[in-house]
């Protein structure tokens, strides 16, 4: 089946364009995380609540053309997360991130707005390589996304996540430039996705990385990351839906200011290229401490 946009004078076009805001958050989230490589040690961790902001107009297509929504469309993206990572033993350590939302689009049809908490994952991570005497600083990352968000686009409301499991496989890795100030780490997974509804609504797997050059001089920081995101074709109403993969690419320069224990972020992410979602940039700001007990 090719997939073709909806018209703009009906609700149709409000429950097409509303599908890609819970993935949206999901390739908005996925660079958030920290730590590369390093596993922390028992007892350890760290802490880091993240914001993100988009507001646009403007989607990529189904080519990857940068056009306007349709009907006057507008999205209104604003998701905070906050993520959890803690020593669980030598080489090995735990993570969870919980989000919240608020989805929000705009279109001739009227107006719909949704808030609430998205979908919850859980992630372990070892550093194989380590426990077997290799100096090689590799991690294998492992998680589980669990639906909390609604997913029901037949109701004609915003969905709040995809109502369905994802299963990940993440190699991180990392190098730093000791004695300067420098480090590049980086990752890249795949993503199985459990059906919604078996044999007729299947989102498909999905590809994704995320590479990054930083440094930090006294309490000022930076960080230049790229991440990029592609999915599968999936199935929808039982018929396999080509042209309706969705992925994007990205740049995403930081500012990082020390400020009490831990660290501000502010920075943003600048699509270049994309198929299916919407093509604004994403305003972040976020904060990174440690702790320990």
């Amino acid at each position: 089946m090719r997939l073709s946009r909806p018209t703009s004078n009906s609700a149709e076009s409000k429950r097409w364009f509303s599908i890609p805001l819970p993935l949206l958050i999901l390739a908005m989230a996925l660079p958030s995380m920290a730590g590369a490589q390093w596993t922390e040690p028992p007892r350890e961790g760290w802490a880091s609540l993240s914001v993100y902001h988009q507001d646009t107009r403007e989607v990529f297509g189904v080519e990857g053309d940068r056009t306007i929504f349709p009907g006057r469309g507008r999205s209104v993206v604003t998701a905070a997360y906050l993520t959890l990572a803690s020593g669980l033993a030598d080489g090995v350590d735990a993570w969870i991130q919980l989000p919240a939302q608020r989805l929000r689009f705009d279109d001739v049809t009227g107006d719909e707005t949704r808030s609430g908490i998205g979908d919850i994952r859980v992630y372990l991570r070892a550093r194989p390589l380590e426990m077997a005497g290799s100096p090689i600083p590799v991690a294998l990352r492992v998680g589980v996304k669990l639906p909390v968000g609604d997913f029901d686009v037949g109701s004609g409301l915003i969905p709040l996540g995809d109502g369905q499991r994802d299963w990940e496989v993440i190699v991180e890795g990392g190098h730093s430039f000791h004695p300067h100030p420098l480090y590049a780490m980086g990752w890249v997974g795949y993503r199985w996705r459990e059906a919604l509804e078996p044999g007729r609504t299947e989102f498909g797997n999905e590809r994704f990385f995320h590479a990054a050059l930083g440094g930090e001089a006294g309490r000022l920081g930076f960080r230049l990351a790229a991440d990029g995101w592609f999915g599968g074709t999936p199935l929808l109403n039982a018929l396999r839906a080509r042209g309706a993969e969705r992925e994007i690419l990205r740049l995403a320069p930081s500012l990082l200011v020390g400020w009490g224990p831990g660290q501000v972020e502010v920075g943003a992410r600048r699509p270049f290229r994309g198929r299916n979602l919407p093509a604004g940039t994403d305003l972040v700001l976020g904060y990174f401490t440690r702790y320990g007990f």
